[in-house]
């Protein structure tokens, strides 16, 4: 691998939302998504968001959403 890819940065929120438009997904599509993995997997939700990046009040905010979700 190169040394441009070696450094280049985690995978972005806004990289990771702008992939799951272009192939089709709207803001309630992808809630349904995240509802899911809170549901299937919390450890694994939190372990994502928190790869992404998100500070620990909009983690807070997206499980809490997804958990009181009823999809």
């Amino acid at each position: 691998m190169d040394e441009k890819h070696e450094k280049k940065q985690k995978v972005t929120v806004e990289e990771w939302t702008s992939r799951f438009r272009a192939i089709g997904l709207d803001d309630e599509q992808m809630g349904h998504w995240h509802t899911l993995f809170e549901r299937e997997n919390p450890s694994g939700h939190q372990s994502f968001l928190e790869w992404l990046g998100l500070p620990e009040e909009r983690i807070a905010l997206v499980r809490s959403k997804s958990a009181e979700s009823k999809k």
